[in-house]
């Protein structure tokens, strides 16, 4: 289990407290609600503090982290570059899962043969850190590639895959969005902070790409399936903290993947088995859900499974021509590569791999598939053309920006 030292935890939450009680100031009126909701996240807080470990580190250490990025040699960023401009990014556009915590026989060849774009893992992918850097180590091997794509979910709170070697239950996204509410300033801090570990712990395991932040505006009906996800029902705040969370990341050499883009806040069912149908108008999903996904500068998004009937009746976000050129690329102004959500979703009523064509040819760069079925997966790769000259560029940009 990956722990930090308890003595900086400790004076990390001393500070916070002191914080919250010495250095916010509110009208009279504002006092007593103001009070409350200090003394609930206080009150959170020490409750959790067991928990709190990743946040052990302190902002000096994010501050200087970059520097040791610029010790490798010259001759050493030529040769690689010498290597992927020859490579010439041969690619399948598709992002694999795998079955269990260590490659089949089947799966390398799969690797080898095929060479999908990237792969995601799950916590059924992992047991230990031990096993999870053997694991990344192994896949980066095959494919002759130290910077290969490898992804995970760890948003925090319900949706964390490293459970089984860091604690990060506490910190879904709407943690650090209630905090915001009570100070802007106080809270990036601890955003930072908390990312910093995170990517530390994601680089030191192989992963270079994390599917977070989660950019869907809450409302009364949300599904709980997004819930606690959600930084706020407030379109500036998600905006505002998501800004923050790709930058942090940036800082610390992790790529992100804002989703679910243009926004799965408003649907009232689960995409995982069925299709939700989001009956507001464009005029309005433009001013508020939309907004949320604007100017992130996040190399990466994920589409939502969702049909807006006002905007598209026939197709749902991914495999809807218009919604990607017209929405995603041209009002929110997503300039990066374009990932479907997993397309063995139910959400989507074909098999994967006409889920995968219609994705595609929707706009959609690149395919994910969560499953880790190796008979799908392979199916899925056979049908599954090589990523065009934009993918090409953008996965250049994603690599040049790991260096």
């Amino acid at each position: 289990m990956i722990k930090n030292t308890l003595s900086v935890l400790i004076f990390i939450f001393s500070i916070t407290f002191l914080y919250f009680v010495g250095n916010i100031y509110f009208s009279e009126n504002q006092e007593l609600k103001v009070k409350k909701n200090r003394d609930t996240i206080s009150k959170k807080i020490q409750n959790n503090i067991g928990n709190l470990q990743i946040l052990a580190n302190d902002t000096d250490n994010v501050i200087e982290f970059n520097s040791g990025y610029s010790k490798e040699s010259k001759k050493k960023k030529r040769n690689f570059w010498k290597l992927f401009k020859k490579k010439k990014m041969i690619r399948k556009a598709a992002i694999i899962s795998i079955s269990g915590t260590s490659l089949t026989y089947k799966e390398i060849n799969i690797f080898k043969k095929e060479s999908p774009w990237g792969v995601i893992l799950f916590k059924r992918n992992i047991l230990s850190e031990k096993q999870l850097k053997k694991l990344t180590g192994s896949i980066k091997k095959i494919m002759k590639d130290k910077n290969y794509p490898i992804l995970i979910d760890e948003e925090g709170g319900m949706v964390t895959r490293l459970s089984n070697i860091l604690d990060n239950s506490i910190f879904n996204q709407k943690f650090f969005g209630d905090m915001y509410k009570i100070d802007k300033k106080f809270t990036l801090i601890m955003y930072k902070n908390y990312i910093y570990s995170i990517s530390k712990h994601l680089r030191n395991l192989g992963i270079n790409i994390n599917t977070s932040p989660v950019l869907d505006l809450k409302q009364k009906n949300t599904h709980k399936i997004i819930g606690n996800r959600s930084y706020s029902e407030n379109s500036t705040i998600v905006n505002e903290l998501g800004k923050a969370c790709v930058k942090f990341y940036r800082i610390n050499k992790i790529s992100t993947v804002v989703k679910h883009i243009p926004g799965h806040g408003r649907s009232n069912a689960d995409s995982h088995f069925k299709l939700p149908v989001v009956n507001d108008s464009l005029r309005l999903l433009e001013k508020n859900d939309f907004k949320c996904f604007t100017n992130t500068k996040s190399h990466f998004a994920m589409t939502a499974h969702i049909l807006y009937s006002k905007i598209d009746i026939k197709n749902n976000a991914t495999h809807s021509k218009f919604l990607i050129k017209k929405i995603i690329r041209k009002i929110i102004g997503f300039k990066g590569i374009l990932i479907s959500d997993d397309i063995s979703m139910k959400a989507l009523k074909y098999n994967i791999t006409k889920n995968a064509k219609l994705a595609r040819e929707a706009g959609c760069n690149l395919v994910l598939y969560c499953s880790g079925k190796t008979h799908e997966v392979k199916k899925l790769l056979k049908d599954t053309p090589y990523i065009d000259s934009f993918t090409k560029k953008k996965t250049s940009e994603f690599y040049k920006f790991l260096r």
